[in-house]
């Protein structure tokens, strides 16, 4: 039986061909923040929420090596596979399910739309009052 959900849920986000080899690609959301696609030298295609579990920095930033990502912050090690943060560190970004077929990159629909929607970007800068808006 798949794990994977049924075809119609699978939404169309690039080609493998738009992800550099061993970069990635974002792919905006309506909610939350972007999702990170990253390929692999093995042409492996994976992905992740834009976000390391340390300090939430951007991921898609990153260098890929193997089957994980150095986040650009502070050089934590992110599978690419979980979201899981190599020891010592600990923590884990949210993982979304990717399908790759005849060189085009799917996602799917439903945690495009919903997964971890809540996590938000920190702001630099000058804080300011809503009031000062």
């Amino acid at each position: 039986m798949s794990t994977h959900p049924p075809a119609a849920a699978w939404q169309l986000v690039c080609r493998v061909h738009d992800i550099p080899v061993l970069g990635a690609r974002r792919v905006a959301r309506a909610r939350g923040l972007d999702v990170a696609l990253f390929r692999t030298d093995a042409e492996g295609v994976f992905a992740l929420l834009d976000h390391c579990p340390h300090k939430g920095g951007p991921l898609s930033q990153g260098i890929v090596f193997g089957t994980q990502v150095a986040c650009p912050l502070h050089n934590w090690s992110i599978g690419l596979c979980d979201g899981q943060a190599a020891a010592p560190d600990k923590g884990c970004t949210p993982k979304f399910a990717v399908k790759v077929e005849d060189g085009a990159v799917y996602l799917d629909a439903h945690e495009l739309a919903n997964l971890a929607t809540e996590f938000t970007r920190p702001r630099a800068g000058p804080a300011r009052s809503a009031a000062a808006a």
